[in-house]
């Protein structure tokens, strides 16, 4: 015996249809919106919110609540609502400069800029420069290109290091220890040839 209010019927136009299938059906999309859209898609099959609840791991009343809202807003009522907060304390144009700066050019007095040598010279705070920096993926401290020795007989050696490597001696143990301190590890490796 059903408990409760009745559940209204929710009715599924054919153009939001096959959006809402994309949407529940797409990997990239966020996660939540995706939820959303599969909650919809049951609830237009006529499963009731218990159902609903217990197939996609969630509780009922989010369930009637992601119903409710598309029934009064329809598939803009599935995306997340701006959040209130205070406005953006940089612009795009001071966001793009600092970009620019990062990427073509470098301080007078090192190889490349730090959170603070760059927040000086640009005037923002180092947070705003970790911030930016981190929404772009950019860190300017790795290195990301190969570079050569000027030893003139630095292909023998490759050579002979990797030798060592694919066809060890008999009973011999390969080890590589790197004691450069210039250069940056960005991987643990252990090689053992035995």
């Amino acid at each position: 015996m059903p408990r409760g209010r009745p559940i209204a019927p929710l009715q599924v136009a054919s153009s939001e249809l096959d959006e809402l299938e994309a949407i529940a059906g797409s990997r990239s999309m966020p996660h939540a919106l995706v939820t959303r859209a599969r909650i919809v898609l049951l609830a237009a099959k006529g499963r009731s919110n218990t159902v609903i609840a217990e197939q996609l791991g969630l509780s009922r009343p989010t369930v009637g609540i992601w119903r409710q809202r598309y029934l009064q807003q329809r598939l803009q009522g599935l995306y997340d609502e701006l959040k209130p907060g205070g406005p953006r304390s940089i612009s795009d144009e001071s966001v793009a400069a600092l970009l620019r700066k990062t990427l073509r050019t470098r301080p007078r007095d090192g190889t490349h800029w730090t959170c603070r040598t760059l927040a000086a010279e640009t005037r923002v705070s180092k947070s705003t420069v970790q911030r930016v920096w981190r929404a772009f993926g950019l860190q300017p401290h790795r290195q990301k290109h190969f570079k050569l020795s000027t030893d003139p007989f630095f292909v023998e050696k490759v050579r002979d290091i990797v030798g060592l490597y694919l066809n060890p001696p008999d009973h011999a143990v390969v080890l590589c220890v790197d004691e450069k301190s210039q250069i940056q590890a960005l991987e643990e490796v252990l090689s053992i040839g035995v």
